[in-house]
């Protein structure tokens, strides 16, 4: 298990077209790190790839004379294309994620008809458990399921830090959206109580930012007693069933991500885009569904 002592060196990198936090961490005495959360710009409107954010990442480790050893993913994201791969490609960093990415590739491979996705999370090169531990140098990282946003959301401790991928926002923006396939408010109740038991000293670090009301930068770094203080979504001895009305409430008004169809393809891939069709572009899918003032109808094809 992870120990307060452990201090490993951060560094944050915001993509603000997607409002994404990625992580360059490594280990001060070996210069092992990680990256988590990783970008892969993607123009939605010309279905255009660029490793601009990724290449900044493998840049900044360099200049520290960081040797990149894994590539970790918090959960399959519905709100940006991971970089997984190229970093993969470009420093050899296994890509890892929790085990429960099993789970969400059940529910959307009938979605987008992926005949080609590896069973069992085989795109992935570590399949993490619950309270699994392994090294980034003399660190050592402690994996926590978190399911609630996702059934595959993993939080990664390690010593006084604990990246939490989409679970928690700031401490004065609020708690994960619970409503895509697969995600439960009850879950992601008991996930958040699961890290806000964690030491109040404990720094959180998250994936997204929007700005709260009244903030004018954006921010990704919290403690465990600033959640608890301020959070607007589950301070002031709010119970589970309060909470689970709230967010089940509020996600009833929330928009799809801009991103989602591709993300979600490409995410539960490990980043990696389907196969080329026989003229030798690459295809991603979008389900269609047409609706009218009665209810969903269907158009005949011809």
């Amino acid at each position: 298990m992870s120990k307060i002592g452990e201090q490993p060196l951060i560094r944050a990198f915001f993509d603000e077209p997607t409002n994404t936090v990625s992580y360059l961490v490594w280990d001060p005495a070996t210069r092992d790190g990680a990256v988590i959360d990783p970008v892969l710009d993607w123009d939605n409107r010309s279905g255009e790839a660029d490793t601009t954010s990724a290449d900044a990442l493998i840049t900044a480790a360099a200049e520290a004379g960081v040797t990149i050893r894994w590539v970790l993913e918090t959960h399959a994201h519905a709100d940006h294309l991971t970089a997984a791969p190229y970093i993969k490609a470009r420093t050899g960093a296994p890509i890892g994620i929790g085990e429960h990415i099993r789970d969400v590739q059940k529910i959307f491979r009938p979605v987008f008809d992926m005949q080609d996705l590896k069973p069992e999370g085989g795109d992935f090169d570590r399949l993490f458990k619950d309270g699994e531990s392994f090294a980034i140098g003399s660190l050592t990282v402690e994996v926590l399921h978190v399911p609630g946003h996702t059934p595959a959301d993993v939080a990664y401790r390690i010593g006084g830090d604990v990246f939490v991928g989409d679970t928690l926002f700031m401490h004065d923006y609020g708690t994960a959206r619970a409503d895509f396939p697969g995600g439960d408010a009850h879950q992601l109740w008991h996930s958040i109580q699961r890290l806000l038991a964690l030491p109040p000293e404990t720094r959180i670090w998250i994936c997204h930012d929007y700005k709260a009301p009244g903030r004018d930068s954006f921010a990704w770094q919290s403690t465990v007693a600033e959640q608890r203080a301020n959070n607007p979504h589950v301070k002031d001895g709010k119970t589970e069933a309060e909470f689970v009305a709230f967010r089940q409430a509020r996600d009833s008004t929330l928009a799809a991500p801009t991103l989602l169809l591709p993300s979600i393809q490409v995410n539960i891939r490990a980043g990696r885009f389907p196969e080329a069709e026989a003229n030798g572009v690459r295809y991603l899918k979008i389900p269609v569904q047409t609706k009218a003032a009665g209810g969903a109808v269907t158009i005949p094809a011809e």
